[in-house]
C-alpha cells in the first residue's frame, strides 16, 4: 500500500514521469562520462569538464522543442562552448582579466536572449562553461583535455536525448491555435444560425460559445510552457502571436453579433454569409498550421467581403439601420479572420504581398531573420530597456563575484558564481524567492555531507554512490522542491569532489561559505540594480501603446470627417510600440509576479494594437477620407465619441502605468444602442452616408469593448482576471 501511495504521489508531482525520465537519462550519461574520464582515462581534468558539461547542458539548459531538435541545438552549440572554455582558460592567469572577461561575456550571452527568450536557459549553461574555465589553476596546456571532456559529454547527451526514453512531445502552440480556430469556427456557424433563425438551438450555441472561449483562453502565453510559447523575434513566432490576437477579436465580434440576433429570421442577411465564410476560412487556416498541410485559400472570404461591401457603391432606398449595424460588425469580424488567415500563411513560410497585407501588419515577414533580430537588439539598446537592465545586472554581479572569489583565493571559487547565477533573477521579488531555498538547502546539504566525509574517506565509496546522488539531485530533489534540490545538489558536489581531490570533510564547509558569498552578491545586485524587472518596463510600454492607439483612433475619425491628414504617422507609431510591448511581455512571461498588484490582461493589451492597425486600414478602405464631410450632426456625434474614447485610452494608459484609478470607461453597447444613437441624425440623409456613419460608430463601439476587456481588476478578481 505504501508503494501504491508513493507511485500515486509521484504521478501527481510528475505527470508522465518527465522529470524522472530526464533525471535517469542525465544520471546515465553523467556516470558514463565521469567513470570513463576519471577511472578509464585516469584524468581528473577530463572528468571535471565532462561531468560539468553534462550537468550544464542537461540540467541548467532548458532547451525548447522535441528531442531531435534539442539534440541538434546541443551539437550545433559546441563551437560556442569551445570558444567560452578557451576564453576562460586563457584569462584565468589574472583575477582581473577573468573578471573583465566575465563582465563582457556575461552581458553578451544574457543580452543575446532578447531575440529569443526561450534560449535564456541555454545562456545560463554558456555562463557556466566560461565560469568553470576562468578559475585557477592557469593551465592553458590542458585546453585539449577540457574541450575533449565537454565534447564527449555533450555529444553523448545529445544521443541520449534521442534514444533514451525521449520526452513526450507536449501540445505545441500551433496545435493549440488550430484547436482554437476549430472552436471559433464552430461558434461562427452558430452565430450565423442565430441571425437567420434566432430560435434554433440556443443550448447548442451556448455550448459552442463556451468551448470557443476556453480554447482561445489556452492561447495566452502565460498558459504555455516558456520553451514552447512563441516569444522569439523571428517571423514565425511573431505571426503566431498575431494569429492569436486576431482570433480573440474574431471571437469578440462573433459574440457581439450573436447578441444582436434579429427578432425574426432574415435568410439572406449579409452578416450571416460573412460569418459562414469566416467560419470555413478560420478552420482552413487552423488546419494549414499542421506540417505538410496546404496553405489556406482566401478567395471565398474575399468574395463574401466584396459582396457585403458592394452596397457602399449603391445608393437609393431607405436604410435598414439595424441590418447595417450587423453588417458593419460582420465586416470587422471578416477583417480579423483575414488577418488570422494571412498570419497562418506567414507562420508556415509564405511572404505576404501588398494585396494580402494592405495594413502592413506583416511587414516584418519581408525581412531576413538577421534584420529582425537586429531590430530587436536595437530596440532594447536603450537606457530604460528591461532586457538591457537584466543583462547588465547579471554581468556586473558575476564579475563582482569573480573578483571576490579571486581576491579571497577560494579553492572552489566557481561555486560562488554558481550561487550568484542561482539566486539572481530579473526582479528583486524573484531574487528574494530564490534566496531562501538556496541558503537552507546548502546548509542542510553541508550538515549531511560534512559528517559523512569525516567518517568515510575511501574514494571508492563515493564512486559507488555517485549514480544515486545524481538521480536524487536531478530527479527526487526537483520533485520535492527547491530546498531539497539545493541540499541534494550540495551532497552531489561533495561526492564528486571527494573523488577529484583530497579536501576531506572541509569540502562541505567550503561549499557553504562559497554559496553564502555568492548569495550575498546576487541579492545586493538584485536589490541595487533595477529591482523592478520587466513588469515596470511592460507597464510603461503598454501605456505608451494605449496612448498612441487613442491618438490614431481620433485621427482616423477626423479623416473620415474631412480632415486634412490621414492617420498614417499615428499608425506607424502604434506599430513601433506594439513591437516593444510584445518584447517586454515575452520577458515578463518568465518572471514571478506580485499577486497584490492590480491584474492586467496583457494578452488583451497586445490585441488592442493588433485591432487598431488593421482596423484603421479596413475602415478607411470602405469609408474613404472625407466620406462624412458636410454632415455636421454626424461630425458632432463622432467627434464626441472619438474624444471620449481617446480620453479613455489615456486614462487607462495612466492606470496601467501607475496603478491609479481611471475615469469610467466607455460602456460597450449592442446594435440597439448604436441604432438609438444615430436614429435622430438620419432624416433624409443619403443611404451611403448612413452606412458610413453606422460603420464608423460601430467601429468605435468595438474599440470601447476592447478597452473594457483590458481594464485591470481589483484584488477580489485576482485569479479570475488576466495576468500581471
Amino acid at each position: 500500500m505504501r508503494g501504491t501511495s508513493l507511485l500515486g504521489a509521484l504521478r501527481t508531482r510528475d505527470p508522465g514521469y518527465v522529470v524522472l525520465r530526464r533525471a535517469t537519462r542525465l544520471t546515465l550519461v553523467a556516470s558514463v562520462v565521469f567513470y570513463a574520464c576519471r577511472y578509464g582515462a585516469g584524468s581528473p581534468m577530463l572528468a571535471t569538464y565532462g561531468l560539468f558539461g553534462t550537468i550544464a547542458a542537461g540540467s541548467f539548459a532548458q532547451l525548447p522543442g522535441p528531442a531531435p531538435q534539442r539534440a541538434r541545438i546541443l551539437v550545433t552549440s559546441l563551437p560556442v562552448v569551445w570558444a567560452l572554455i578557451a576564453a576562460g582558460s586563457l584569462l584565468a592567469w589574472s583575477t582581473w582579466a577573468a573578471a573583465g572577461g566575465m563582465l563582457v561575456i556575461g552581458f553578451v550571452v544574457a543580452f543575446a536572449g532578447v531575440g529569443n527568450p526561450r534560449l535564456v536557459g541555454w545562456a545560463s549553461a554558456f555562463q557556466l562553461f566560461y565560469i568553470l574555465a576562468s578559475f585557477p589553476p592557469y593551465q592553458p596546456g590542458t585546453l585539449p583535455q577540457r574541450l575533449g571532456g565537454v565534447t564527449f559529454a555533450i555529444v553523448l547527451l545529445a544521443a541520449a536525448e534521442v534514444f533514451l526514453w525521449p520526452d513526450p512531445v507536449p501540445v505545441s502552440y500551433r496545435q493549440r491555435l488550430a484547436e482554437a480556430a476549430d472552436g471559433v469556427g464552430a461558434f461562427l456557424d452558430a452565430a450565423a444560425d442565430a441571425l437567420t433563425d434566432p430560435h434554433a438551438g440556443p443550448g447548442g450555441r451556448d455550448a459552442r460559445r463556451q468551448r470557443a472561449y476556453d480554447v482561445v483562453a489556452a492561447l495566452d502565453l502565460g498558459r504555455n510552457p516558456p520553451a514552447w510559447a512563441p516569444t522569439a523575434a523571428g517571423v514565425q513566432d511573431r505571426a503566431l502571436r498575431i494569429c492569436a490576437a486576431a482570433l480573440r477579436e474574431v471571437l469578440a465580434e462573433a459574440d457581439r453579433l450573436a447578441a444582436d440576433a434579429p427578432p425574426e429570421p432574415i435568410p439572406d442577411l449579409a452578416a450571416a454569409g460573412l460569418l459562414r465564410s469566416g467560419a470555413g476560412t478560420t478552420r482552413a487556416a487552423g488546419r494549414s498550421l499542421s506540417p505538410g498541410a496546404p496553405p489556406v485559400d482566401l478567395d471565398d472570404l474575399d468574395v463574401a467581403i466584396g459582396r457585403a461591401e458592394a452596397p457602399y457603391a449603391v445608393g437609393g432606398g431607405a436604410p435598414d439601420v439595424p441590418r447595417l449595424c450587423r453588417d458593419a460588425t460582420a465586416l470587422a469580424l471578416a477583417d480579423q479572420v483575414r488577418v488570422f488567415a494571412v498570419g497562418a500563411r506567414v507562420a508556415t513560410g509564405s511572404t505576404p504581398d501588398g494585396a494580402d497585407d494592405p495594413s502592413g501588419l506583416f511587414e516584418f515577414a519581408r525581412h531576413s531573420p538577421w534584420t529582425l533580430y537586429w531590430w530587436q537588439f536595437r530596440a532594447h539598446l536603450a537606457p530604460r530597456s528591461a532586457h538591457l537592465h537584466s543583462s547588465l545586472r547579471l554581468a556586473v554581479a558575476l564579475a563582482v563575484a569573480r573578483v571576490a572569489a579571486g581576491v579571497l583565493q577560494l579553492t572552489h571559487g566557481f561555486w560562488v558564481l554558481l550561487a550568484t547565477l542561482t539566486v539572481l533573477r530579473t526582479s528583486a521579488a524573484d531574487t528574494r524567492t530564490a534566496l531562501r531555498p538556496a541558503l537552507l538547502g546548502t546548509i542542510a546539504g553541508a550538515a549531511v555531507s560534512g559528517p559523512v566525509m569525516l567518517v568515510v574517506g575511501e574514494p571508492v565509496v563515493y564512486a559507488v554512490v555517485l549514480p544515486v546522488t545524481l538521480i536524487l539531485a536531478f530527479g527526487v530533489g526537483r520533485l520535492l522542491g527547491p530546498v531539497w534540490q539545493q541540499a541534494l545538489f550540495t551532497v552531489l558536489l561533495t561526492v564528486v569532489f571527494a573523488q577529484l581531490g583530497p579536501e576531506g570533510w572541509r569540502l562541505a564547509e567550503v561549499r557553504l561559505v562559497d554559496v553564502l558569498l555568492g548569495a550575498v552578491v546576487g541579492v545586493l545586485a538584485g536589490v541595487a540594480m533595477w529591482p523592478r524587472g520587466a513588469g515596470h518596463d511592460l507597464r510603461r510600454n503598454a501605456a505608451r501603446l494605449l496612448a498612441s492607439s487613442g491618438d490614431a483612433v481620433e485621427r482616423t475619425v477626423q479623416a473620415v470627417l474631412g480632415g486634412d491628414d490621414r492617420p498614417d504617422r499615428a499608425i506607424d507609431q502604434v506599430r513601433r510600440r506594439m513591437v516593444l510591448v510584445d518584447s517586454s511581455y515575452c520577458q515578463f512571461h518568465s518572471e514571478r509576479h506580485d499577486p497584490r498588484r492590480q491584474q492586467v490582461s496583457w494578452d488583451v493589451v497586445l490585441s488592442a494594437g493588433h485591432r487598431v492597425v488593421p482596423g484603421v486600414e479596413s475602415l478607411l478602405r470602405r469609408n474613404p477620407p472625407g466620406c462624412l464631410a458636410g454632415w455636421p450632426a454626424a461630425a458632432a456625434l463622432l467627434r464626441d465619441t472619438a474624444g471620449h474614447l481617446h480620453s479613455a485610452y489615456d486614462d487607462l494608459a495612466d492606470e496601467v502605468a501607475h496603478g491609479r484609478t481611471a475615469a469610467p470607461l466607455p460602456v460597450p453597447g449592442d446594435c440597439v444602442d448604436e441604432l438609438n444613437r444615430v436614429r435622430p441624425l438620419l432624416g433624409a440623409a443619403d443611404p451611403a452616408s448612413v452606412r458610413h456613419l453606422v460603420e464608423v460608430d460601430r467601429w468605435l463601439a468595438g474599440l470601447a469593448d476592447t478597452l473594457a476587456r483590458i481594464r485591470p481588476h481589483d484584488d477580489r478578481d485576482v485569479g479570475r482576471g488576466g495576468q500581471e
